[in-house]
């Protein structure tokens, strides 16, 4: 009974069952082939670079990278072929990858074990580190460092935000760098109120420069200015994992833990919508046919190249997928 109760008020909410709407996409499954023959691990950043080109963090084969020689940072080609790989013995648990205008590979560690892990890298197309934020191995929430920082994007004027936290005990806020690293100020805090965090997993920015911020424990997108001024939010893209905007301001929201438990009513998968005006046009199911599965499947990372093309990482599956028009 709670959950048609919710479910009635969620149609009535938004318009439309959250789970209803068309899939206009196929499914590629078996994307991209890992160098040296390596199988995947736990996948949650991937994004597109100016070449279309797909990057991609793995978690060394595993969910965690401490123990491993294997560069976890991987290029492909559009066709899912290996064009090189680096990154070995930096990371404990790579989390999300952005690349900036100019073309440099931004990473989260979003774990501290084995002396590694808290900070956020910034690379160069060769594998070359040209900054590094965060104290390697310490967890904190002060200026200096991080606690599961989540997710890393860089505003137009260059200035680096991060999000820094991923639940538990961990911090719960946005942090605001330049972009030589100095920084400038944080927000937020644990809590479900406007500008309150409980997981903020992701980040992306509109064509408008607002501040989009996954906000997954909450079910929730919260939309900020750049100085950290609450906007709006809106709950029709499901809990997000992951967020991508295009130059055109198309949202492309994963979706990969609601289930009856901690989202009632709503199915896992990649919800695709306006960000100017936060309607929701398609959805791509989750293929696992358990819809309360423990943990994570389908994408929790997201990215769409210039055809319109998305790739999925996905942390539970251990893969990336590939979805096309149909």
């Amino acid at each position: 009974m709670r959950w048609i109760l919710l479910a009635a008020a969620m149609t009535a909410a938004f318009g439309q069952d959250p789970n209803s709407y068309p899939n206009p996409y196929r499914t590629l499954e078996n994307w991209g082939t890992l160098p040296d023959g390596r199988k995947w691990g736990s996948a949650s950043a991937i994004d597109v670079d100016r070449d279309g080109h797909i990057w991609v963090a793995e978690r060394c084969g595993a969910n965690f990278c401490t123990d491993s020689s294997a560069g976890p940072i991987v290029e492909f080609d559009a066709s899912g072929k290996t064009l090189r790989s680096f990154g070995a013995g930096l990371f404990a648990q790579p989390h999300s990858l952005y690349i900036d205008p100019q073309g440099n590979i931004w990473v989260t560690d979003d774990d501290a074990r084995g002396g590694k892990g808290d900070q956020v890298f910034k690379f160069d197309l060769e594998g070359h580190v040209l900054m590094m934020l965060g104290k390697k191995g310490v967890a904190g929430n002060d200026e200096a460092t991080f606690n599961q920082p989540s997710a890393v994007i860089m505003a137009p004027n260059g200035d680096i935000f991060v999000a820094d936290g991923h639940g538990g005990n961990s911090n719960a806020r946005i942090v605001k760098f330049t972009k030589d690293g100095k920084f400038l100020k944080s927000w937020g805090k644990k809590g479900s109120g406007p500008g309150e965090f409980d997981t903020p997993h992701t980040l992306a920015f509109d064509s408008r420069g607002r501040l989009f911020v996954g906000d997954r424990g909450n079910g929730r997108i919260q939309i900020f200015d750049q100085d950290g001024k609450f906007l709006e939010e809106w709950k029709q893209f499901g809990r997000p994992s992951g967020i991508f905007i295009d130059r055109n301001d198309n949202i492309f929201v994963a979706d990969s833990q609601s289930n009856s438990t901690q989202h009632p009513g709503w199915k896992r998968g990649i919800r695709i919508g306006s960000a100017k005006d936060g309607s929701v046009t398609a959805f791509i199911p989750d293929p696992e046919p358990n819809p309360d599965k423990a943990g994570s499947s389908s994408a929790e990372g997201i990215a769409v190249d210039r055809e319109g093309n998305i790739y999925g990482a996905e942390v539970g599956s251990m893969s990336v997928k590939k979805y096309v028009k149909r």
